[in-house]
């Protein structure tokens, strides 16, 4: 008896856990685009018969996921991807077998991608009252084939920001006329206290999951954004499976005279979830081998990207203890120098270019030593009254070396600088949304940053060039959203800036022999307060008509170090370092005609007190004058066909100071761009290859006559036009395998780079690139 009951109590449980087995079924799935190529990297939320999120994860390198123990019912699959039409699917989950879907997305030209950093929350474009502009992974991955330096990416394909430099610097590379505040996850990377122009290359491409660029003024992240901001979001883990990553390996070029040209890349990514926890390691080594123009004469600029060496180290880690809750920590490290065989041999501007030929550089090697960024962050989103809270610490360490001379303009003997930066902060953000009726919803975004940004320029011989600037800002912030009949949406908002910039006695730097020319001027407090506001309105009701305006202001304590390493007083009190104050007023609109998305925005951007460099006796000195910048953008995109895809752009800045006479006088380059005009032609032929060509044409500027010794002041040359044709593909071998080509200059036109003219300087008029292939072979796993 005992034994039958102790059969029947092991049979009674074996079909329990049985039937509770059977109760949990699988949900397999397969995203494609119209095409029917497999998509990576797709967001697939699930939610329950309530609409409740049960969870979150992302499709592998075929398009694919699985997911397991899920309970008989009703549930909802939404599905989205930036550039293709968010899709819901309902699907009935039965315990007795595996469901499947095919699920396919079709191209949406509508820009409705999420955004961060617009309004310290996520939110589509089509409610956010202001211009931006987002590349997603493809399309940096496609930009990388071409060109893998972040600076020539964006200036190929952001409207408003000037075209790369060939260079390490990103000198005049301004967004709207204006500086730009660069940011990694928020983490600002720029020096405006000490404009070092190496802010946007400061990671590389590999880690980046997508680009925001945000334009005009904006004080919402702080100091430096007079023109706006560019945040880097880096890589999140994909979180279909425990262990995986990828692999790329690459060689690089010139295809005309490839001889010293060959440089190579290797990249490595592991990435995943287990559990709660997941994360990203990424490690990236690019070497560029000697860069030559279109005739094969080598370019060896100061501060140039031939046989430059390129590391990138990024870890992220993240812990979500329950659905409401996640903690992130994250470190990269960039590091990129100039190691050169090759020492410039000086041309004359105009005539002839400078080139490369064999010799030693004595100073140190130029670039970015290194750029540290740490970033430890909480976010929970079930506090009171729906409230969601996010706040971040961070750490930024930023050494950047410029090119050593042998006789300084600005110092006696030779001698070579770097300026370094150390910022750390905390960011605290909460949002709290509300129901008014069935008409109106509204939310507050509100919060404190504290920065401390401490910045000076030295010699390596240990010479102080610019002393300590040591700045606290504490700066509360408020911003209201009200969506008014599901269709208008009103923002506005306020911040107080709060800062305090403290420098100790100093001297200025001699120009002499035995401390000639050397001032010491007093050290102490330079007080800040502004109070920055901005408001807009967007109507987001039908497709052909998506027109907002707006209103906005932007702070910066910009070029402070310019203006104390050319003090001609004793004291701080005695010299002008008011803050600039930009004020941004924009109309435009988005467009949607079928097959056709147009975009147009019209902006005007003034500053009572601005910052513009002029030459003054062989210096750029900071003129505290007012200043008016305007221009326009237009960009239009049309799918023709499901093979073919086309696009153009166009931008035009201009910009003027005025003087104490009154007299209004042209911005030289390093502001002011000349237009810039883009057009890409995608095809598709199949699944498996994508093919596009990239056109960028910046058009001439003649602004400003030669000096009485019949030369052009720094920075007021003429600019000729500049056409280039870049070519990218793509081939997919399998679902794993894939190759990436993509050619720079395929005509291998002769030309100078923009900032090679403008800037009128022997030592700096040097031709761009010839044609460069670059080979991507990348395996996913």
């Amino acid at each position: 008896m005992k034994q039958f009951l102790l059969l029947a109590s092991l049979y009674l449980l074996a079909v329990s856990l049985s039937f509770a087995q059977s109760q949990e079924g699988t949900l397999e799935g397969h995203v494609t685009d119209d095409k029917g190529s497999p998509l990576q990297d797709v967001t697939i939320n699930l939610l329950d018969s309530t609409d409740l999120r049960k969870t979150s994860l992302k499709t592998d390198q075929g398009g694919k996921f699985t997911l397991n123990g899920l309970s008989e019912g009703t549930y909802k699959l939404v599905v989205s991807y930036i550039g293709y039409k968010e899709t819901t699917k309902t699907i009935q989950l039965s315990s007795s077998k595996a469901a499947k879907v095919e699920i396919i997305l079709s191209q949406d030209i509508v820009l409705n991608e999420v955004v961060i950093t617009a309004g310290r929350k996520p939110e589509s474009i089509d409610e956010v009252p202001s211009s931006i502009s987002i590349l997603n992974a493809q399309e940096v991955k496609e930009q990388s084939n071409i060109n893998p330096s972040i600076s020539t990416i964006l200036g190929n394909t952001i409207p408003g920001l000037g075209t790369g430099t060939n260079k390490a610097t990103n000198s005049g590379q301004t967004l709207r006329g204006r500086q730009v505040l660069v940011l990694i996850d928020g983490i600002p990377q720029s020096t405006p206290l000490m404009n070092g122009a190496r802010d946007i290359r400061t990671l590389d491409p590999a880690i980046i999951e997508r680009v925001e660029v945000i334009k005009g003024a904006t004080s919402i992240y702080g100091n430096g954004s007079g023109g706006g901001i560019i945040n880097f979001i880096t890589k999140t883990p994909e979180t279909g499976k425990h262990f995986g990553g990828a692999t790329s390996i690459g060689t690089s070029g010139n295809l005309a005279y490839p001889s010293n040209t060959i440089g190579y890349r290797i990249s490595q990514l592991f990435e995943g979830t287990i559990d709660k926890f997941s994360y990203v390691v990424s490690g990236t080594y690019n070497y560029t081998g000697v860069l030559k123009d279109a005739k094969g004469k080598v370019n060896a600029q100061a501060d140039g990207l031939g046989e430059n060496k390129l590391y990138n180290t990024f870890i992220k880690l993240a812990y979500k203890p329950n659905e409401h809750s996640a903690f992130t920590a994250s470190y990269n490290l960039f590091r990129s120098v100039q190691h050169s065989d090759y020492i410039n041999a000086i041309g004359k501007y105009g005539e002839t270019p400078s080139v490369g030929i064999k010799g030693d550089d004595p100073g140190e090697p130029a670039g970015t030593p290194y750029n540290h960024n740490v970033l430890l962050s909480y976010h929970h989103n079930a506090l009171p009254y729906n409230t969601s809270l996010d706040i971040t610490a961070y750490y930024n360490r930023f050494v950047s070396m410029n090119r050593y001379v042998e006789q300084g303009t600005a110092w006696y003997g030779p001698g070579q600088t770097k300026i370094q930066s150390f910022k750390k902060g905390i960011r605290l953000n909460l949002n709290t949304p509300w129901t008014i009726n069935d008409n109106f919803q509204a939310e507050i975004t509100y919060g404190l940053d504290l920065l401390n940004d401490r910045t000076n320029q030295i010699l390596t011989d240990g010479r102080v060039y610019i002393p300590d600037m040591d700045m606290v800002n504490l700066a509360p912030y408020a911003q209201l959203k009200l969506d008014m009949w599901n269709h208008l949406v009103l923002k506005g908002g306020v911040r107080y800036e709060n800062a305090r910039v403290k420098v100790e006695d100093f001297n200025t730097i001699a120009t002499g022999p035995n401390g000639e020319g050397s001032i010491a001027v007093s050290g102490g407090k330079i007080p800040y307060h502004a109070t920055m506001f901005n408001v807009g309105l967007r109507y987001n009701k039908y497709d052909f008509l998506n027109p907002f305006i707006s209103f906005s202001q932007g702070f910066a304590i910009n070029e402070l170090g310019r203006i104390l390493r050319r003090a001609t007083q004793s004291t701080l009190e005695s010299i002008e370092t008011d803050p600039i104050i930009t004020n941004n007023y924009e109309i435009g609109i988005s467009s949607r005609f079928d097959i056709l998305h147009l975009t147009a925005a019209y902006y005007i951007s003034t500053s009572n007190f601005g910052a513009n460099l002029v030459d003054v006796g062989g210096y750029l000195v900071p003129q505290r004058e007012p200043e008016r910048v305007y221009g326009y953008e237009v960009t239009a995109d049309a799918f023709l066909h499901p093979q073919w895809t086309v696009g153009a752009s166009y931008s035009f800045v201009e910009g003027k100071s005025e003087q104490e006479d009154g007299t209004k006088v042209y911005m030289n380059g390093i502001r002011i761009a000349p237009p810039k005009a883009t057009a890409y032609l995608a095809f598709r032929p199949s699944a498996a290859f994508d093919l596009k060509l990239n056109w960028v044409y910046t058009s001439s500027r003649d602004r400003f006559e030669p000096r009485s010794n019949g030369l052009y002041a720094n920075s007021e040359g003429p600019v000729d036009a500049v056409s280039l044709v870049n070519l990218s593909a793509l081939y997919r071998i399998n679902s794993k395998l894939s190759l990436g080509m993509g050619v720079e200059n395929l005509l291998n036109s002769s030309y100078y780079p923009v900032v090679s003219q403008y800037r009128a300087i022997d030592a700096e008029y040097v031709r761009g690139n010839g044609a460069t292939l670059s080979m991507n072979l990348s395996y996913r796993f």
